[in-house]
């Protein structure tokens, strides 16, 4: 991996592959420019129809209106489409990233503590603790489900 960075960065590749995406980007730019400002026509067009049809007064509220309409859908849409998907990954990415860190300090410590009487009672103490809970959650009586009313009605 490193050899063929190495190898890139001594032909003058990347040299070329950053000058296609500047060039990429500046294109874009430019077309997304162009974009705005054919919105831009087609809505002054839009407006001059509309206000030759009902006139001008009511043409310029019937656009606000719209553009309000416009403005509420996407803002709708950001609060039940980013916010909790988003939300949802970083925690899954959060709970990663700690069961990482403690799986290496687990590993990390794990021979020190084989080497001394102490360390082993250090370790099966929490199995042991793990095993007698899950005999326990095995053998708890569990309370009655509420049915609600039976063949009554």
């Amino acid at each position: 991996m490193i050899a063929s960075l190495i190898a890139s960065f001594a032909s003058g590749e990347t040299m070329h592959v950053l000058r296609r995406a500047r060039r990429a980007a500046i294109a874009f730019l430019l077309a997304g420019a162009a974009i705005l400002c054919a919105l831009g026509f087609f809505i002054g067009a839009g407006y001059i129809w509309t206000a030759r049809r009902l006139g001008s007064l009511e043409a310029t509220l019937a656009f606000g209106v719209g553009f309000l309409v416009l403005a509420g859908i996407v803002l709708l849409i950001h609060k039940l489409m980013g916010d909790g998907g988003r939300r949802q990954r970083e925690i899954r990415r959060r709970n990663k990233e700690l069961t990482a860190v403690a799986a290496a300090s687990a590993l990390a410590v794990l021979p020190t503590l084989l080497r001394s009487r102490a360390g082993v009672g250090v370790l099966l103490m929490p199995a042991a603790a793990l095993l007698a809970h899950a005999i326990y959650r095995e053998n708890a009586a569990r309370p009655p489900r509420d049915t609600g009313p039976r063949g009554e009605g």
